[in-house]
């Protein structure tokens, strides 16, 4: 053996039996007799071998992970200050609704994990309706006049929960006499 191919030899050596995956690229097909389709496959470092169907497993890209718009808020200003995932999970002063959706969602931390690696799609937000139950009054927002209150008639608007808390009505989600409809 020369000192080239000492260098090439792999230092780990695996028990037969081992099943593996090996990285490369189909490049061709090759049809027997039979009508048995067997894929040409060039291994990364250039050898070309032939591989049935079913030993060709396709590697699955990552999908983008729904997440909701307050943590893609969360991870794009973490990523904008070239901060790690590791200060973005372990956020605690940051965002309320951040920290509780952490404590409460089932695959929380993984879910940020992944949408920090492979990217994300914003859920969308749900909408709820608001209305006093005492007076059957909805919470009604009139853009065309700047209006934004309660009113007794058949206008109804629904809004995001950011939207009320940016607008100071983030209490009633917690207020009894209030009737909250997710829409």
């Amino acid at each position: 053996m020369n000192k080239q191919e000492l260098i090439n030899v792999p230092r780990i050596l695996f028990p037969i039996g081992t099943e593996i995956l090996i990285k490369g690229k189909i490049v061709g097909l090759k049809v027997l007799a039979d009508r048995f389709v067997e894929n040409i496959v060039k291994l990364d470092y250039g050898e070309q071998i032939i591989a049935p169907n079913d030993a060709i497993y396709v590697k699955d890209e990552p999908q983008p992970v729904k997440v909701p718009q307050f943590v893609a808020e969360i991870i794009e200003y973490y990523k904008g200050k070239n901060a790690t995932l590791y200060d973005a999970l372990r956020e605690k002063n940051f965002n309320k609704q951040y920290n509780e959706w952490l404590m409460n969602e089932q695959d929380a931390y993984n879910k940020v994990a992944r949408a920090w690696l492979d990217g994300y799609e914003v859920e969308e937000e749900k909408r709820y309706l608001v209305k006093i139950k005492a007076v059957d009054q909805y919470l009604v927002r009139v853009k065309d006049e700047d209006f934004l209150g309660f009113l007794q008639s058949r206008l109804r608007s629904n809004f995001t929960r950011k939207e009320l808390e940016e607008a100071g009505f983030g209490w009633v989600f917690d207020c009894e006499g209030i009737e909250i409809k997710e829409v």
